[in-house]
């Protein structure tokens, strides 16, 4: 099984490619508003447990995005007990991201 972490370089590499795992983003609406990254899919941490089995494929690969990498590592856990094997997340959050991978990303 994947380490339930990957770092924002390694995803950075991944999110360039033609089958680049979904980006999850479990933070709230005010902080997507606030900084955000393309092609992320908004589901609010406390949405997921009535969202995750409607709207995600659990034979895809996720990399899961919050603030920090507390919340995404929580729901990483969560999704891998609901047999969303190939869930990942993303070391740093979008603060580790605006930092190292693209300054543009507003920090909060």
């Amino acid at each position: 099984m994947l380490d339930p972490e990957i770092s924002a370089e390694a995803y950075a590499a991944l999110r360039q490619l033609p089958d680049a795992p979904l980006l999850l983003d479990v933070r709230e609406p005010w902080e997507v508003h606030t900084a955000s990254l393309p092609g992320a899919i908004s589901m609010p941490m406390g949405e997921i447990t009535s969202r995750a089995h409607q709207e995600l494929d659990p034979d895809k690969p996720i990399v899961v995005l919050c603030h920090h990498g507390a919340r995404s590592l929580s729901v990483t856990m969560w999704l891998r007990n609901q047999g969303f094997d190939h869930v990942q997340s993303l070391a740093g959050g979008i603060d580790r991201w605006s930092r190292f991978i693209d300054p543009s990303v507003p920090r909060y």
